[in-house]
């Protein structure tokens, strides 16, 4: 059976990580997203995969080759030319990318789903097609029940009695909600789709395919299904995922690594002293890290691989990629770390090198840098990033 996973896009709402790691390529727990969604197409027989790339698309591409090691076959459609030799993205929207692929050869010549690369899903799509080809649809949208509160949060389906959809709602207000059931970014199509899709421009599914299958009263249904989603649209909802990973609330997603204490995981080589550092789990911590003495950690908390945290400093319900390096003394709370930016939980991200403030978070593969400078002090403070 044959799958696309829509990976083109710039992941701007996921700034800084997505300057240099595409969304398909965030890693829970050091395991790309997009390595999920492959397992579960596979395991419900989807082995026939298309990707559409564009921004830094290399990253995917060399990662995930051709599928061998991953038990599926993948092809990608890269979207985009190259200027001066370099490779400039240029997204044909997520319909335009799947047009593309049909006009290459076509590529959909039975029922497909296609997926969003940026969620963590264990859908059963099996019976999500079984349910799609019954009602006799041309596309379908997985929706997802969710609290009225959190409607504002998503793009809402309205639908009759029947399933058929009759209407979208973009992130309507609690009180202007017609509907619970949200789009989660889940799609099976019939062929007959590309009737609806123009060659050679930029289309999006959700703002103009859909809104254009209603107006002509397409045979379009949602589906709505209990199943386990976890949206990483926004840098919030990354740290909120790796939070519920490391508290065992996503059961497809296991910690990696040796558990040397309740709670408490570590790849190979650490170098530590458990007996002079304060650790509470659920806390991870990647090979090739060191953990000096009086350090501490509270969980959920991730520390990547080949990290440096320095005496007296600590991680609480954090998150920190590979080779950070934090300095003596520093507190950090509630903080993602991603190379030279430090982000709170609610997206706002601090470039520390642009800030002078390198001494306090750096890279491991640097030469440690020197002491700070009294006045910096201060700022560190303003920052929200404590430093004793």
């Amino acid at each position: 059976m044959k799958a696309m996973i829509l990976a083109a896009g710039k992941g701007t709402r996921v700034r800084p990580i997505t300057y240099t790691i595409p969304k398909p390529m965030i890693p829970i727990l050091q395991k790309p997203v997009m390595e999920f969604l492959l397992e579960l197409l596979r395991q419900h027989g989807f082995d026939q995969i298309m990707v559409n790339v564009s921004h830094l698309a290399t990253e995917i591409e060399s990662y995930f080759r051709d599928g061998q090691r991953f038990g599926v076959e993948i092809a990608y459609s890269f979207e985009g030319r190259i200027v001066d030799g370099e490779l400039v993205g240029e997204a044909l929207g997520s319909a335009g990318g799947m047009r593309r692929i049909q006009d290459f050869s076509p590529f959909f010549d039975d029922t497909f789903v296609v997926l969003c690369g940026d969620a963590l899903i264990d859908l059963d799509l099996t019976e999500a097609v079984r349910q799609h080809r019954a009602k006799g649809a041309i596309a379908t949208v997985i929706t997802k029940t969710v609290p009225r509160e959190e409607v504002p949060s998503y793009g809402v389906v309205v639908t009759d009695a029947d399933g058929r959809i009759k209407t979208f709602q973009e992130k309507p207000s609690v009180e202007e909600a017609l509907s619970t059931n949200i789009n989660t970014g889940i799609y099976i199509f019939e062929p007959e789709i590309f009737k609806y899709i123009p060659s050679g421009v930029e289309y999006d599914i959700g703002g103009q395919l859909f809104p254009k299958l209603v107006e002509e009263n397409a045979p379009f249904y949602s589906i709505a299904m209990d199943f386990e989603w976890v949206d990483i649209g926004k840098v919030p909802d990354y740290w909120q995922a790796i939070r519920d990973v490391l508290l065992g609330n996503v059961k497809n997603v296991q910690i990696p690594g040796h558990e040397v204490a309740p709670g408490i995981y570590t790849g190979l080589n650490v170098a530590v002293n458990w007996d002079k550092v304060n650790i509470q789990g659920p806390v991870y911590i990647g090979g090739m890290t060191r953990i000096e003495d009086g350090a501490t950690i509270v969980g959920p908390s991730m520390i990547g691989p080949s990290c440096h945290i320095c005496s007296n400093a600590t991680v609480d319900n954090s998150v920190i990629f590979e080779y950070s390096r934090l300095g003596a003394g520093v507190r950090l709370v509630d903080k993602l770390v991603f190379g030279r930016y430090c982000v709170d939980k609610t997206g706002a991200a601090i470039d520390v090198q642009a800030a002078a403030l390198d001494w306090l978070i750096t890279d491991t593969r640097q030469t440690m840098p020197a002491h700070p400078p009294a006045e910096h002090r201060a700022i560190v403070e303003l920052l929200s990033i404590d430093s004793k």
